[in-house]
């Protein structure tokens, strides 16, 4: 197959798009390929992570509330001094107090980005189990408090009942 572009060289970079739905192939040569800027995959003119990133943190309608990158923030981090408008541009946090100190503003992003804004990740298996189980009555002693707030007491003594087996569970294993 020879070259899309040229029609001279044999065609050796394949290249397939899809944008807004509509798939678009090319077959070019390394040469013509070079020159059109397809080999430079996540250069700064095609893709960044910064980019990727502002677009996350512009929100479209319907999508979820609107968090803009071009505040004039004034304060930063007390630890680093990064601003929020300077991690957006870079795509990365200073040090782990920009965690806190711009937790509200990265609750959003995170939960776009992952679904959740608390981490669920696996837990490493020679702990495992003690974590697992103290998740579980971490979750149990919240439907507890939501079940007593909605006056369902047979299910709160149920759940109850619960927790305590597997505090005892905990116990007995150490």
């Amino acid at each position: 197959m020879l070259c899309d572009e040229c029609k001279k060289r044999p065609a050796n970079v394949h290249i397939t798009k899809i944008v807004n739905g509509v798939k678009s192939e090319a077959h070019l040569c390394e040469e013509c390929a070079g020159e059109k800027g397809e080999l430079t995959l996540f250069s700064e003119s095609k893709f960044s992570f910064p980019s990727l990133l502002t677009g996350l943190l512009q929100t479209g309608p319907g999508i979820g509330s609107h968090v803009s990158i071009h505040d004039n923030i004034v304060d930063g981090c007390e630890n680093c001094g990064l601003s929020f408008s300077t991690f957006a541009n870079r795509g990365f946090l200073g040090c782990s107090e920009c965690y806190t100190h711009f937790g509200p503003r990265l609750e959003p992003l995170i939960r776009r980005i992952h679904g959740t804004y608390q981490h669920t990740g696996k837990v490493p298996k020679r702990i495992g189990g003690t974590a697992g189980v103290m998740r579980e009555i971490e979750n149990l002693r919240r439907d507890l408090a939501k079940l007593v707030s909605q006056e369902k007491y047979e299910e709160a003594a149920v759940v109850r009942d619960k927790i305590k087996a597997l505090e005892k569970r905990l116990s007995d294993e150490a």
